[in-house]
């Protein structure tokens, strides 16, 4: 996706009733520099299990993809739906291994037969499971949001609000976070991707004058010296040079 700078900075999700709802916003940055925004940060695992990723962007798409893969090969040898347990137990395994070198803080969500699951998985390999979690550097702004605010007995909708609600505080109180809100819904049997939700920082002033570079450099003079350039030529199997 992004070279290995790259930093995939927040998301966040909570339980709903009979599901689970996940968001993040859109900005990753390298260093001081917003180099995109509008990244998706929600990462498919599978038809019932989606996965948030914040740390180093190549690190989260190349752990997710990887374990997203297995649990398609998984699917194909067994004929079963995936479990969150599975995707669970693969994603630490692989992240314990390398003892937080890879750097992918992960919020793993979903749907099976067992019921609604999430969990929190850390760099180094431990993990959480929470009523709600957040992950990255505007998590703890989220976090402020979801306890102040959170019940079990919420709606879809109110759900959804809540959780975009959490990501704009990351959004408006991180450098890290910015851009759009992205939302997933996920029930028994369904499955809702709000790509783009909201954009609650849009860009508000655009000059109408463009781009303008009135003063131009003006090329004086001009002079070229050729270089020498010796080349080796084979002929019968001795080396020659020539100029």
């Amino acid at each position: 996706m992004f070279a290995f700078h790259i930093f995939i900075f927040f998301s966040s999700r909570f339980y709903l009733q009979d599901g689970v709802i996940l968001g993040a916003d859109t900005r990753a940055t390298e260093g001081p520099i917003v180099c995109d925004k509008n990244c998706e940060k929600i990462h498919y695992m599978a038809p019932n299990i989606y996965c948030c990723g914040a740390g180093t962007a190549a690190d989260t798409e190349a752990v997710t993809d990887m374990v997203s893969s297995q649990l398609q090969l998984h699917r194909y040898h067994t004929g079963r739906e995936s479990r969150v347990i599975t995707a669970l137990t693969l994603l630490k395994s692989h992240l314990f291994n390398y003892q937080g070198h890879v750097q992918a803080a992960l919020v793993l969500g979903g749907v099976d037969a067992t019921g609604p699951h999430l969990h929190t998985i850390y760099p180094h390999g431990s993990t959480d499971t929470l009523p709600f979690a957040t992950m990255g550097s505007g998590s703890l702004a989220a976090m402020a949001v979801f306890e102040s605010k959170y019940r079990e007995d919420l709606s879809r909708d109110e759900g959804i609000k809540l959780v975009a609600e959490a990501i704009c505080s990351g959004i408006f109180n991180d450098l890290g976070s910015g851009s759009n809100v992205d939302v997933c819904v996920i029930t028994k049997g369904h499955r809702e991707y709000l790509r783009n939700h909201m954009s609650p920082n849009p860009r508000t002033y655009i000059s109408s004058k463009g781009f303008s570079f009135s003063k131009q450099i003006e090329v004086l003079s001009t002079k070229i010296t050729p270089l020498k350039q010796k080349v080796e030529v084979i002929e019968g199997g001795d080396a020659m040079e020539e100029e």
